[in-house]
């Protein structure tokens, strides 16, 4: 069966689902989810930290900027109106969150690895992985110290009622593509996958039981590398994708594949879910059209027109003098028809076509559907 079909598939049996289980739901085995990543995930933590959000972000959903670098909603955002759970509030917002269901580690341009290192470039966040690790041990110490629930804050049993979600590597494969290559950057990758498991390993120490790990996306198809890495035509596929950049992706999967294979092995009553995010993703830059998108490899939110719509010079929602002329990264009037938001991340329409995916368990190892852990409600 072709991934196009199966996509097709998953779709069609998550709308039914959701229309079996109506307003009706049993209790669900995840009663809080524990996210650590990127800007994939951040509902709001780096700009909780550094505010300095604007427009068009949030266009789609919040009508306003949210904190995720979309137009909408992201995966965990919908995972969480899936299992009935409000949206994650972020562990560095002080003002309006609730951490009974959980909390968001995530933040814009985190990375695995610690960034006070020369592989890496400026312009990535101090919130490494181990920052994040150390942040939700910070978090269980003191909801223990409570002992009494707190209208904001969880009882002392949820850490092993709870899914510990992982979308987080990206800045470790990009931020560093430029300068030292496709080679280079392979160098460190096995410390990426090793901080991973590591990270796994003393969560389950804390308690957490289930594990979710996104893979890395497809960096080949996206608008800002297409533009700005080095390639030629002859590394192109048939849709317009690096060939070189996603077979290293590739390689740096399997590689966190294996490895969380052994880990399970070392984690006996652990669930460890490794969940094919490059597989989804590729499949809706190849063919947006079979699955209700237009463009696959084309910015809705940038400047510049053409293929990509994407200028590096000037970023979604900025404005500056270029030429002589006053111009703004605008967004585009239909991000529903759209694989890529802004050249880097998804838009909502492709972040629910992924939770999708995720919700049937077809594109996860070991199978993890769901849906037979949880009454899920339709997300819409």
């Amino acid at each position: 069966m072709s991934s196009r079909v199966s996509i097709n598939s998953l779709i069609i049996f998550t709308m039914v689902l959701s229309c079996l289980l109506g307003l009706s739901h049993a209790k669900c085995d995840f009663k809080a989810i524990f996210n650590f990543g990127d800007s994939n995930s951040d509902t709001g933590g780096f700009f909780a930290a550094f505010p300095a959000e604007s427009g068009p972000f949030g266009m789609t959903y919040f009508n306003k900027p949210a904190g995720r670098a979309s137009d909408g909603r992201l995966i965990v955002d919908f995972l969480a109106q899936a299992f009935g759970l409000p949206f994650l509030s972020p562990y560095l917002q002080s003002i309006g969150s609730n951490f009974r269901h959980g909390a968001n580690y995530a933040t814009l341009a985190s990375t695995v690895l610690l960034p006070n290192t020369s592989l890496f470039v400026t312009g990535i966040s101090p919130f490494s992985l181990a920052i994040q690790l150390n942040q939700m041990k910070q978090f269980k110490t003191k909801v223990e110290e409570i002992h009494q629930q707190e209208a904001k804050t969880p009882s002392p049993d949820i850490f092993g009622k709870s899914l510990y979600t992982f979308y987080i590597g990206q800045n470790d494969f990009t931020s560093n593509l430029a300068s030292v290559g496709i080679g280079g950057v392979k160098k460190y990758l096995p410390q990426v996958v090793s901080q991973i498991t590591s990270t796994i390993k003393e969560l389950y120490n804390l308690g957490g039981l289930t594990f979710m790990v996104l893979n890395l996306a497809p960096v080949g198809c996206y608008p800002s590398f297409l533009v700005q890495l080095p390639h030629n035509g002859s590394d192109l596929d048939d849709f317009g994708c690096m060939v070189s950049y996603n077979n290293a992706v590739v390689d740096y999967n399997n590689m966190l594949k294996d490895a969380l294979k052994q880990t399970r092995k070392t984690l006996p009553k652990a669930s460890i879910i490794y969940v094919d995010n490059y597989k989804v993703l590729l499949e809706l830059f190849h063919h947006p059209t079979s699955h209700g998108l237009k463009y696959g490899t084309k910015a809705c939110c940038g400047y510049g027109g053409g293929d990509y719509n994407f200028n590096p010079k000037l970023y979604c929602g900025n404005t500056k003098v270029i030429n002589g002329s006053t111009v703004t990264a605008t967004a585009c009037d239909d991000p529903y028809n759209y694989v890529s938001w802004d050249g880097i991340h998804a838009t909502e329409a492709a972040n629910k076509l992924i939770t999708y995916a995720i919700l049937n368990g077809s594109y996860s190892d070991p199978p993890f559907p769901l849906h037979k852990h949880c009454d899920l409600q339709p997300i819409g």
